[in-house]
């Protein structure tokens, strides 16, 4: 079943760009890119790892991997409205109804056999220990090896080192599943290709901070944790030259209306998955999203010489893998950046992650005249959601802003 709707959109997208050969169309090309990697993943012919978020995918597809964090399942399901099924049935089989919705639909898919069958699982302990449990009962349930990436909480040269003795295993151990042994030629073009996507995305953001942002609400939504599956190829090069090429051209034609960036505003974490317009709702008060906490390149270049030691490098540098005052820390640098007006914090139901620091969040942010909006929604079951209470509070806190 799952095949089958993403060779839909495959083939749904793939006509429409055929339709328009002139175009840029990025996120067309950042959606088929994405729905071939779900079309793989449920193909049944190629070898399977479900991840952590903070997973080295550059390593994985270096290695002949089709890999995927799991709360990517999550997000899916919600985008396809069907996301409350698979998560009445995690909840009806014993799992906690307040823990991450992203989770109980992934457990909730697993246990009504819509979720691949992995020929491994690599963990993560970033961003969090949930995901992280999700993945142990997987493990358990489909009885496949799981290998886990203790991520320390510092970049010191002690992490870097502990860390890069683990991707090495980690590779070791991926090698041992595949019978294939890690080629360093191969490896160390995967990290050629990551560093030209980098350069990419640097250009891609340093273009979203200009006044008045050349992206919209949508443009870059989940772009920043999304586009990391494609590090190490050449598609997701291709990819983030599209984004580049597509914001460069609203620049140079100067596309951009300042008349709806009377706000500027960065979202906090994760987006909302489900079908709600809350981007809309944002442009009839004047604000825009020209920023995300997770769009943001955190690392120095990979270098191919040592990669285990630049992969740990990139995995302790991203904000997730870090304490709470290096997060907020990030956060002010951004808004300084993009002169953000105001940020808003969905405080996704059940993340203990994010929603348990958000008044250290608020309060950091308030030090540098940025309020911040919390939210109380969840981002993947929308079965709780009060549409006219958050466009209430969305309408109090632009009017907040500009008064």
């Amino acid at each position: 079943m799952m095949h089958d709707h993403f060779s839909s959109i495959v083939d749904g997208i793939t006509a429409k760009l055929e339709q328009a050969p002139g175009g840029i169309h990025a996120r067309k090309r950042y959606a088929l890119a994405v729905a071939k990697l779900g079309r793989r993943l449920y193909s049944g012919n190629a070898r399977i790892a479900w991840c952590g978020v903070t997973a080295p995918f550059d390593l994985l597809n270096a290695m002949g991997v089709t890999s995927c964090f799991v709360e990517f399942v999550g997000a899916m399901l919600a985008s396809t409205e069907t996301a409350e099924h698979f998560i009445q049935e995690a909840e009806d089989a014993g799992y906690a109804a307040d823990s991450c919705a992203y989770h109980r639909a992934v457990t909730g898919a697993m246990l009504k056999s819509a979720m691949p069958v992995p020929d491994f699982i690599i963990g993560t302990s970033s961003p969090c220990t949930a995901g992280l449990a999700v993945m142990e009962n997987m493990a358990k349930a489909y009885k496949r090896d799981l290998f886990v990436l203790n991520v320390p909480q510092e970049d010191s040269p002690a992490a870097v080192r502990f860390l890069a003795g683990q991707v090495e295993e980690m590779a070791g151990f991926v090698a041992g599943h595949t019978g294939q042994a890690l080629s360093r030629n191969r490896l160390g073009e995967a990290l050629v290709l990551t560093n030209e996507a980098t350069v990419l995305i640097r250009e891609i953001y340093g273009l979203a901070k200009q006044k008045p942002s050349p992206v919209d609400s949508r443009f870059l939504r989940d772009f920043g944790v999304v586009v990391a599956l494609f590090m190490g190829t050449r598609e997701g090069v291709d990819i983030c030259r599209a984004f580049r090429d597509e914001l460069s051209h609203r620049v140079t034609t100067g596309a951009m209306d300042p008349s709806r960036e009377r706000i500027r505003l960065m979202w906090i974490q994760n987006r909302v998955q489900y079908p709600f317009p809350m981007e809309a709702m944002l442009t009839d008060f004047g604000a825009k999203i020209v920023a995300d906490e997770l769009n943001d390149v955190t690392w120095e270049p990979m270098d191919p010489d040592n990669p285990f030691e630049s992969i740990a490098r990139r995995i302790l540098s991203i904000p997730f893998s870090r304490n709470a005052g290096s997060r907020v820390a990030h956060l002010q640098a951004l808004a300084r950046e993009y002169r953000i007006d105001g940020a808003i914090n969905p405080c996704h139901w059940g993340c203990r992650q994010g929603t348990g620091i958000r008044g250290i969040i608020s309060n950091g942010l308030r030090e540098i005249g940025v309020p911040v909006l919390n939210l109380e929604i969840d981002c993947v079951d929308s079965r709780n959601l009060a549409r006219g209470q958050v466009q209430t509070r969305i309408e109090a806190f632009t009017e907040m802003i500009q008064g």
